[in-house]
């Protein structure tokens, strides 16, 4: 499973440990990924996703899952976030 954020696609960083002697050495910096449901209203069902915290933040802010995928372009979502924004929207149409 990779440490990659469903909603953002933020993945490890890299940079360096720096000691009192300034020698440095390599080290990764992970996201803070949290497995959270979130309630998709068009689908009626709960989705469950692995997300950084400011991706969790950013659909609340914009109002939950649904409406989040309606304001953001495909290009910015993940593979995964684009299926599940097809199918909202399929289901929002034929309803």
């Amino acid at each position: 499973m990779t440490r990659r954020c469903e909603i953002t696609g933020k993945g490890p960083a890299v940079g360096n440990n720096v000691s009192h002697a300034k020698n440095r050495t390599k080290r990764r910096f992970l996201p803070n990924l949290q497995k959270v449901s979130f309630l998709s209203d068009t689908l009626g069902q709960s989705v469950s996703v692995r997300a950084c915290t400011r991706g969790i933040r950013t659909i609340e802010h914009n109002g939950g899952l649904d409406s989040y995928l309606q304001s953001v372009s495909d290009s910015k979502l993940t593979p995964e976030m684009q299926s599940l924004k097809k199918r909202i929207f399929k289901k929002s149409v034929a309803s």
